[in-house]
């Protein structure tokens, strides 16, 4: 009788993994979970510091989620998008509209993050080509970004663990080398710089600005990249370059969105509204996949003409605006609104920040510990003087992942950066878990 493992590996291709790493290390079939917890079908718990990849915003399980699914499943579980609506749909529009940046007014309803950068790169063109800028059929990016892994989005993303093997099917754009606070090359602060490194967007803004559509950017955080954060002065200067150029701004808040910066969106951080917003994973609290492109009124309204015209944006999702998935949406908005979440998270961020320096801040092989909201990354180098990194064939990052799960944890790092981006309401007890942790699979692999 083959074990469940191997059931699941008779079939099932993971993403986002080399296959034969699962020979030695087969996955963890989970049965349950609740809140910042997974337990798999032998009764092992895993302490789930990443948000299984960023999506589950108020725990596994909750309970006021799970009501609001359950009693719209006995209502309308689906129904066509084209023609037809539903009160879910319209309610979260309308609350999100009083949410999302001021000027951001319509709501085009997606399946999925990727999908939502897809829309919104096809919105930009087609809206270019609408108002008599036909020229402007390019599209600028930051490197080390990423926007998802559809071919649109692929191509204004700069990660070639993603997107090398495919840069022949992919469209020519951009790219401009993006802020390394880091490791500045200017020698400046993140938290007092004056964005020296905008001199490269500037550049590229000079010399592309005329044929370019819009510009892509994650606001304030590069999650793939590993949690490089660059200051909000930045995202000012970017907005008002691209206001500067006629070029529109696509801020990509799919990682960033509902509190994980601590503010609901990136965005208002930098006080800025970009003229399309791309929102997913915490949009439903990382119960269903759906995914929202908010666009301005000016955007919309190029779209808007008798049908003779051929202007409509014939752009379409089968589970476009799925009425389960907008009701998690509706309890996730409660939940914020009603328990004071994002005050919560950001009096639990203050106390990680301290712990996490406490913990890792004086380790030989700790680069750097950074931060915005509840997000922590811990980044490791070889040598810490001269940030130099670990030989990337070293997997350093990969064998502290399976460490961390024989202790119960599931860290899933970024290369060689461990860290945590948690439920917004998780208790400070399970972060004191993970640090600790965190701690033995760190010292197991590059010694205490």
């Amino acid at each position: 009788m083959p074990t469940i493992e191997e059931r699941d590996l008779r079939h099932i291709w993971h993403p986002c993994a080399q296959m034969k790493d699962y020979e030695d290390l087969p996955p963890m079939v989970i049965d349950r979970a609740k809140g910042a917890w997974l337990y798999d079908v032998h009764g092992h718990s895993y302490l789930d510091i990443v948000s299984s990849w960023w999506a589950n915003l108020l725990g596994h399980a909750n309970e006021k989620i799970n009501a609001r699914i359950k009693a719209q499943l006995d209502r309308l579980e689906h129904v066509i998008f084209a023609n037809f609506s539903h009160r879910p749909a319209i309610e979260l529009a309308e609350r999100l509209a009083a949410l999302v940046p001021e000027g951001l007014t319509k709501f085009h309803f997606n399946d999925n993050g990727s999908s939502a950068v897809e829309a919104a790169l096809k919105m930009a063109f087609q809206y270019c080509h609408q108002t008599g800028r036909t020229e402007k059929t390019r599209f600028m990016c930051l490197s080390e970004g990423y926007h998802g892994e559809t071919i649109g989005a692929l191509s204004v993303g700069s990660m070639d663990l993603f997107a090398k093997m495919y840069q022949p099917m992919m469209m020519d754009n951009i790219h401009i080398e993006a802020p390394d606070c880091y490791r500045c090359p200017y020698g400046k602060q993140r938290e007092s710089c004056a964005c020296e490194c905008f001199v490269h967007a500037e550049r590229a803004f000079a010399e592309h600005g005329h044929e370019t559509a819009a510009m892509i950017v994650e606001p304030l955080l590069q999650g793939s990249a590993g949690m490089r954060i660059y200051p909000e002065a930045y995202l000012r200067k970017l907005r008002a370059l691209c206001d500067a150029h006629d070029v529109l701004l696509i801020a990509d808040e799919i990682a960033t969105g509902f509190g994980r910066t601590g503010q609901l969106f990136a965005c208002e951080r930098a006080g800025i509204t970009p003229d399309l917003m791309c929102l997913s994973k915490g949009l439903t609290g990382g119960y269903l996949p759906m995914s929202i492109t908010v666009v301005k009124e000016k955007i919309y309204e190029a779209f808007y003409a008798d049908w003779s015209e051929g202007k409509a944006f014939m752009h379409s999702h089968t589970y476009a605006g799925n009425p389960l998935g907008c009701a998690a949406a509706l309890a996730v908005l409660d939940i914020l609104d009603e328990e004071n979440v994002l005050e919560q998270a950001e009096n639990t961020a203050a106390w990680l920040t301290e712990r996490m320096t406490d913990a890792f801040g004086a380790h030989p092989h700790v680069g750097e510990i950074r931060h915005i909201g509840l997000i922590h990354a811990v980044e490791l180098v070889e040598d810490r003087a001269e940030k130099r990194s670990f030989a990337g064939k070293k997997r350093l990052g990969y064998a502290i992942y399976r460490r961390a799960l024989q202790h119960g944890l599931l860290l899933r790092p970024l290369g060689d950066v461990l860290y945590f981006n948690p439920p917004l309401n998780i208790e400070k007890a399970d972060l004191e878990i993970a640090i600790e942790r965190m701690k033995f699979a760190m010292d197991e692999v590059l010694g205490a």
